[in-house]
């Protein structure tokens, strides 16, 4: 439940509910080791697809995540990291801390590097699916005619919707 503690190995956990990729989903957090566990939730470039839950639930999530201290390291489930940024560039072409990331991010791969864990603060400069007030996003979308709603939830679903068919 939201809010309970766990302990693993002496560390303790907050539990957050965070629906959307299942309506039962959930992450982990220490806010003395600064780390999120976070399951498909949110991914480093990207989110889990919205399996169970709602689009709206899944933007809620993934604000209330968002709220953690920005250096929190992110676990996700899975290294998606590169096909993430790519999209990421179709959805916002100009930014540039998303350019330079995806540079690097391909060098750690080329080598076998994970890159896993992220952090909170550098997911916000550069993952569309934290980025619903983006007017450069919002812009692209208008543009792509693929935003039917220009409120947060609307660009989040419009964003997951074409990452769904991308």
């Amino acid at each position: 439940m939201e809010g309970d503690t766990v302990s693993v190995l002496g560390e303790r956990f907050t539990v957050f509910e965070v629906p959307g990729h299942t309506v039962d989903h959930i992450a982990y957090y220490s806010a003395d080791e600064e780390a999120l566990f976070c399951g498909d939730t949110l991914f480093v470039g990207g989110c889990g697809r919205v399996f169970e839950g709602t689009p709206p639930q899944m933007r809620a999530s993934l604000e209330k995540l968002s709220r953690l201290p920005a250096a929190t390291r992110v676990f996700c489930a899975h290294e998606y990291t590169l096909a993430n940024l790519h999209f990421a560039t179709l959805v916002e072409p100009d930014n540039v801390d998303l350019q330079e990331f995806l540079v690097v991010c391909e060098q750690q791969r080329a080598v076998d590097q994970p890159t896993v864990p992220s952090r909170i603060g550098a997911e916000l400069r550069y993952n569309p699916f934290l980025r619903w007030d983006s007017p450069s996003i919002r812009q692209t979308l208008q543009d792509q005619g693929r935003l039917s709603e220009d409120t947060p939830d609307g660009v989040f679903a419009a964003v997951r919707e074409w990452k769904n068919t991308a």
